[in-house]
């Protein structure tokens, strides 16, 4: 990555206007790139037929490695709205536009956007070596997945419209109308959850696999035990976090353990057998599979299958 950046920035530099102009030359619609999916839905959803929006993470791709190639370079330097997510995950967004920001019409850090949450270490958690020191520094690090709250999901919604209706004012009210539509798909999806909750008779969710859903637990009162926490790039756990997950499952009966989309379902399926829960996945979003993101799966379908997995391990 730090001998890709510096080749990247070059070609925002020296092509970032020229290649913005000839985009705006081809079809005279306002182009917007995000980074992730959840943004991207929400994008395509508010813009309908009179805006480009584009997907940088192509579907499948892992997200935690993603390094820019100068074809996304260009890319982003031809958007009129640029949304990102921010934080430690997306550092070269930074420095991209530290270089050559001034090459895009909006550029908008959803993390900004929100309330962000600490990264949480819970017991049993995988910790290394240098997330211990991280530990010990006054350095805050934030969890990033922001948009597993269906309430961050409106707010979030709702910032990518203002910053489309900025660059583009003639069609602000229909932008504006087609994201009361959305908000109100999400509103009602919060509400799913929330009577999910009140139904629930356990509280307690078991994750053999990354975290990525602090955002949704806080806001549903749940709590939880992982393998590891959301940006881990560990992948093996130890003998002892292996153990305390099964001993964990078995301590509190848990039906259904769960792992997250486009994860490999190992540790759950060791955990599944040694105890015999079953094996849920829940889809935090990040990057969706090549066949959901044909099929034209979106933020509020994806959690609706959230939704009954949650109510097998919940109910």
């Amino acid at each position: 990555m730090k001998r890709l950046l510096p080749t990247l920035l070059c070609v925002l530099l020296l092509t970032g206007c020229a290649a913005r102009a000839e985009h705006t030359a081809d079809d005279g619609k306002m182009s917007v790139v995000c980074t992730l999916f959840p943004y991207y839905d929400f994008a395509r959803q508010i813009a309908g037929d009179r805006a480009e929006v584009t997907l940088l993470l192509s579907p499948g791709r892992e997200a935690h490695s993603f390094e820019p190639t100068p074809r996304d370079a260009l890319t982003i330097a031809s958007a009129d709205v640029f949304v990102y997510n921010g934080g430690e995950g997306e550092l070269w967004v930074e420095e991209m536009l530290d270089s050559s920001g001034e090459n895009i019409g909006t550029a908008l850090c959803m993390m900004d956007c929100v309330d962000a949450h600490e990264e949480e270490i819970v017991e049993g958690m995988q910790v290394h070596e240098h997330e211990h020191e991280h530990e010990d520094s006054d350095e805050i690090e934030y969890d990033e997945h922001i948009w597993t709250s269906p309430q961050n999901a409106i707010v979030l919604c709702r910032a990518v419209c203002e910053a489309m209706c900025a660059q583009d004012e003639k069609n602000a009210e229909a932008y504006r109308a087609n994201c009361e539509r959305c908000c109100t798909e999400l509103a009602a999806l919060d509400g799913e959850f929330r009577a999910l909750r009140e139904e629930a008779k356990r509280d307690l969710l078991i994750f053999a696999d990354r975290f990525p859903f602090l955002y949704f637990c806080e806001e549903y009162d749940l709590h939880y035990r992982a393998a590891f926490h959301g940006c881990s790039t560990d992948t093996e756990p130890s003998l002892a976090t292996l153990k305390f997950l099964i001993d964990k499952v078995e301590q509190e009966n848990i039906p259904v353990v769960y792992t997250v989309d486009l994860s490999s379902r190992k540790i759950a399926e060791v955990v599944a057998e040694s105890t015999g829960a079953e094996v849920g996945v829940l889809y935090s979003m990040q990057t969706v599979s090549r066949a959901d993101f044909e099929a034209g799966e979106t933020y509020v379908s994806l959690m609706e299958r959230n939704l009954e997995t949650l109510r097998e391990g919940l109910l």
